[in-house]
């Protein structure tokens, strides 16, 4: 298996903890949760590109994204990753129709680096955010 495999599968078991956990809130009415390709938690940011847009959520100290094109339908290259700072980021790339992630990473209190990219020519670059 090859390491793009397996951070793929590590996002997505962090992703389901991060969702079962907001589960948990939502159904104890303390929390709500919202879900866009997987995501849990509170939408903080949406970055617009030509091609797409990356949707960032935070809850309880993760940080997931997901990358949604504008035209879904044939297959095409798509990304989506998030890094903590000082760690390496967590990525998804490859061809999709739809959108690519979620990534989720635990971040507590340290700002994140999140991109997201659809297609040859349509990508986003946050800069250090939630700092």
């Amino acid at each position: 298996m090859d390491i793009g495999a397996i951070r793929r599968r590590l996002a997505l078991g962090t992703a389901l903890l991060a969702a079962s956990g907001t589960l948990a809130l939502v159904t104890s009415g303390t929390a709500q949760a919202s879900t866009v390709g997987g995501c849990a938690g509170n939408e903080v940011r949406a970055l617009p590109f030509s091609s797409g847009v990356t949707h960032v959520y935070e809850s309880d100290g993760y940080v997931c994204a997901v990358t949604v094109a504008r035209h879904p339908g044939p297959a095409q290259t798509m990304s989506v990753s998030v890094q903590a700072r000082g760690n390496r980021p967590v990525v998804d790339e490859g061809t999709y129709r739809h959108h690519a992630g979620p990534v989720t990473v635990h971040a507590g209190h340290r700002c994140v680096w999140v991109k997201g990219a659809v297609g040859p020519h349509g990508s986003v670059s946050s800069g250090w955010i939630l700092c």
